[in-house]
């Protein structure tokens, strides 16, 4: 990633990395980020590359508004910052900087300003101990205590630590953890917390701390293709089928034509007469 990225930090949880370990994870929704100026040391006296995001939570000059007006930038970008950097020739004015470039093992600073507190005394924005609470002192549990040096140099040193306004300052973390990367929905999740409130614009830019090799190895092995093996497939045992029975239509005997019957001449026995009959 050779310049940062601006995004807003939307809050905390907590995920699984590639390992399979819970992670408690600050979400950042990262762009869209664009060139909205290129600087050159012959014109400007340095080389740099501005880069603009719309937040929605900041509003820009008039000058800043003439200025993006001038680049010819579409969208409507609130936050303006500058990466300063030795060659230029690779970005052009209205490129737009993907997500794409960080994956899940590198290590990121993230640079916002932290939450205002407002007024504060020294135990809880220097972490003071306080004085003694024994031998009748019953009001210096939270003084600061003295300040002074004595004659010499017989002052208040400037920065001297002290009571007073705490918070909204440009913190930067060093060496978060990249733990998961949405190209899809343009979201990073970083290991622990970041600086910043809910909303609030953070910067991200590559850390030089070396990647962990355990998660690159992961997130390169999940985007390799998997080769599928064959699979043999059973022999199918196909159920038999029972055929329903065919109702024959019935079939229409002809009538059979008889023929006549020849009956045979029956010869009669001849008859013996009575022999008594003629005698007389």
């Amino acid at each position: 990633m050779k310049l940062g990225l601006l995004g807003k930090k939307i809050g905390m949880t907590r995920v699984y990395d590639l390992a399979g370990d819970l992670r408690p994870v600050t979400v950042i929704e990262i762009g869209p980020n664009k060139i909205t100026q290129i600087k050159s040391k012959e014109k400007d006296g340095y080389n740099a590359v501005q880069v603009g995001f719309r937040s929605n939570n900041s509003k820009l000059s008039k000058a800043e508004k003439g200025h993006l007006e001038k680049s010819s930038i579409g969208d409507p970008l609130d936050t303006l910052v500058e990466y300063r950097i030795e060659d230029t020739e690779l970005f052009k004015v209205g490129e737009e900087i993907a997500i794409s470039e960080l994956t899940p093992g590198q290590y990121v600073n993230v640079t916002g300003i932290s939450k205002g507190k407002g007024f504060a005394g020294g135990v809880k924005r220097w972490h003071f101990r306080g004085g003694p609470k024994t031998h009748g002192q019953s009001d210096r549990h939270r003084a600061p205590g003295s300040i002074g040096s004595g004659t010499t140099p017989g002052k208040v040193w400037k920065g001297q630590k002290m009571a007073g306004r705490m918070g909204t300052d440009t913190i930067t973390t060093l060496n978060i953890l990249v733990v998961s990367v949405d190209t899809e929905n343009n979201i990073i999740c970083v290991n622990g917390s970041a600086p910043g409130f809910n909303n609030g614009v953070v910067k991200v830019t590559l850390a030089r701390r070396k990647p962990n090799a355990k998660l690159i190895d992961l997130y390169e092995s999940s985007k390799a293709p998997v080769a599928e093996a064959p699979v043999a497939e059973a022999p199918v045992a196909e159920a038999p089928v029972a055929e329903a029975p065919v109702a024959e239509a019935p079939v229409a005997e002809a009538p059979v034509a008889e023929a006549p019957v020849a009956e045979a001449p029956v010869a009669e026995a001849p008859v013996a007469e009575d022999k008594d009959k003629n005698i007389k």
